[in-house]
Order: structure tokens, then C-alpha cells, then sequence
């Protein structure tokens, strides 16, 4: 049977291991991230993938650093006939790459070559795209840059945020992956190389990124609060403390007032001024030190002292 070694370490990699498994291809190893402190009480926690694997009575390897690791060359000793890879968070050095029969292929959260990098989703949802997908591809040394398998598109709806569209998109993984691997494993699909002038790049989210920037539209602002949510969760400043906002809706008004400016505060609703004279409605916030709460709730405690005139992002 071919031999597989699988990487991955995220839930997003979970469905398409316990896929490979339950349709009988033979998975030699499972290659995860270490162990990490998670939570205010730090305690050490296996990755999903390492769960799913001790689940299914698969072997585990958890290298800090594949390059050069005893688990290196633990996996070229298995001599795999394929390494298949998902979320995996690692480079994999030229040597492993190179090493099985079949090669190296990667499941990748975009429709390359757009989106290459480590957060697909969040920039494909902030960036108002109105589809993504998966794309299987072979792994070369450049990051996200290997010859195309086959991709499979779909569409992002006006609910979707970016833990919604890791579910969906794992599953099409899922799928993509088991009706790509028999031809791939028997020789018949030809690689389609990348159009470099196409690629866009989607690195992870840095601090700054997550603070909403009001000047933006309010459609914009949608966008990147969906992006956001779950993780890791868009921001403004109130009395020079965060406050982060995890839903909003585009108002159908617009406004002369500057961006970021508070319009209109009842016991219901918080409306905001955005760029280009549009506005959002505060649907779902959270406070900094508290849990997440529907605007009411805050405008009936913490906000009560908000006024409308008042400035958000200061």
C-alpha cells in the first residue's frame, strides 16, 4: 500500500486526516506541532491533529524544528510515498520534500496563486472577496508557489466569517483531496505551474491589523470584522482602552460626521460614522476585561455614559 505521512496541526487539518483514514490509505505517521501552554492557566495542550491521530491509533512525531530533527530522519527511514501536508505551520526542508515516490502536496485554504502565506481566509474575508477555496499543489521550496493539482471554488455568503469558512473550506479540503488522490497516485493528472504575475500574499494578522481603521467604509468594516471572528478578533479604542467589536451591520443612512464618530445612541443601538459618509450599527462587543454581549447589554452598563459625539478609535 502507498505509504502516507501526514502534517498538519490546526482543527482545519483534522477532517481531511481522519478522511485518508477512513478510506483506507495507509497513514504511516502523523506529524504535528509540539505541545503548547494554552489558556491564563498555561496548561500544555496536544494539538488537534495530535488528538485526532491518538484517536485513530496513529503514530505521532512532534518536532520543534523538522530541519535536521531526529524525526526527519525518522520519516525519510519510513520511506513514504507521499507526504500530504494541511495547516501543518512548518517549511519542510528540500530533502523531505524530494524524498517520496509520489512527492509532496500541500492543502492550502485559497485558490492560489492567490492568498500564498499563513492567514488565507482573514485577508480573503477582509478583502471583500466574493469566493476562495482549496487548492491542492505540490511543494517547493517557495512558499506556496508548487505546480497546481486541482482546485475546487466556493462562494462567501454575507454570514460567513473566518471561523465559518475554516469549517467549510476543511471539508472541501476533505473531499478535493480523496477524489485527487487516485489519479494523482496512478500517474494521470498533470500539474498546472502557478502564474507568478497572478499571486497575492496573505501573511499571518499582526497586532495593528486587528484595530479598525474608521476612515474605511462601512462595507469595509463588515468585512473586516467577519475576517476577524473568531480570531483574532477586530478592535477600536474606547477611553483609550480596547474594545472589540465581533458583529456590525451596514446601515442603509449615511452621515456628514466625521469617521468614527458616534451618531445615534439609544437603548438598543450604537451607530457609527465610517468613510465616505456611511454607517454601521454595533451589533455584538466585548468590553476589555469582560465577556462578549449584545450592544444592549453594554449600553445598559458599561456604555450607559456613552454620548452621541463621542469618538471611537481614541
Amino acid at each position: 500500500m502507498t505509504k502516507i505521512v501526514f502534517m498538519g496541526t490546526p482543527q482545519f487539518s483534522v477532517p481531511i486526516l481522519e478522511a485518508l483514514v477512513e478510506n483506507d490509505f495507509n497513514v504511516v505517521a502523523v506529524v504535528t506541532q509540539p505541545d503548547r501552554p494554552v489558556g491564563r492557566k498555561r496548561v500544555l495542550t496536544p494539538t488537534p491533529v495530535k488528538q485526532a491521530a491518538e484517536r485513530l491509533g496513529l503514530p505521532v512525531l512532534q518536532p520543534e524544528k523538522i530541519s535536521g530533527s531526529e524525526e526527519m530522519d525518522t520519516i525519510l527511514e519510513m520511506k513514504p510515498d507521499l507526504i500530504v501536508t494541511a495547516a501543518f505551520g512548518q517549511f519542510l526542508p528540500t530533502k523531505l520534500l524530494e524524498a517520496p515516490t509520489h512527492g509532496s502536496i500541500n492543502v492550502h485554504a485559497s485558490l492560489l496563486p492567490k492568498y500564498r502565506g499563513g492567514a488565507p481566509i482573514h485577508h480573503a474575508l477582509i478583502n471583500g472577496e466574493k469566493e476562495t477555496g482549496v487548492t491542492i499543489m505540490y511543494m517547493v521550496k517557495k512558499m506556496d508557489a508548487g505546480p497546481i493539482i486541482s482546485q475546487r471554488a466556493l462562494p462567501i455568503t454575507t454570514e460567513d466569517d473566518t471561523g465559518i469558512l475554516f469549517d467549510k473550506l476543511s471539508l472541501l479540503g476533505r473531499d478535493l483531496l480523496i477524489d485527487t488522490l487516485p489519479d494523482l497516485l496512478a500517474g494521470k493528472l498533470t500539474p498546472v505551474p502557478q502564474d507568478e504575475a497572478q499571486a497575492t500574499y496573505s501573511p499571518n494578522i499582526t497586532r495593528e491589523e486587528e484595530q479598525i481603521d474608521w476612515s474605511l467604509s462601512a462595507q469595509q468594516i463588515d468585512w473586516k470584522v467577519r475576517g476577524m471572528r473568531p480570531f483574532p478578533g477586530a478592535y477600536t479604542l474606547l477611553d483609550g482602552k480596547r474594545l472589540k467589536i465581533w458583529g456590525v451591520s451596514i446601515a442603509s443612512h449615511q452621515t456628514k460626521e466625521a469617521p468614527g464618530t458616534i451618531i445615534e445612541k439609544t437603548k438598543e443601538e450604537l451607530a457609527v460614522a465610517c468613510g465616505q459618509g456611511s454607517v454601521v450599527t454595533i451589533d455584538m462587543l466585548q468590553p476589555s476585561g469582560k465577556g462578549k454581549m449584545p450592544v444592549r447589554d453594554f449600553l445598559a452598563g458599561a456604555g450607559s455614559h456613552l454620548k452621541e459625539g463621542q469618538k471611537l478609535g481614541e
